[in-house]
């Protein structure tokens, strides 16, 4: 699966979906979608906006998790199912 880390990069600079959507031109209604990893796809240019807002790479933003895989949000590590 991928992982979208918008959510880790706006925490991190305390960013606010509005902050983002105001910064960029993107709908509020996909900076949400991702937010919360609710999204099936996202466009080549709202990838090149938001890493070029946040100075990052591709895969800064986006990362493959193996399926069957949990994500530790608090600790943000990968914790093998039992």
């Amino acid at each position: 699966m991928i992982k979208c880390n918008l959510s880790r990069l706006m925490g991190e600079r305390k960013h606010s979906i509005q902050d983002v959507h105001v910064a960029t031109g993107i709908s509020r209604a996909t900076l949400t979608r991702l937010y919360y990893e609710r999204n099936d796809a996202i466009r080549y240019d709202t990838i090149e906006k938001l890493c070029r807002f946040y100075g990052c790479q591709v895969g800064d933003l986006l990362e493959w998790v193996p399926d069957g895989e949990m994500i530790n949000h608090e600790a943000d590590r990968r914790i093998e199912p039992n």
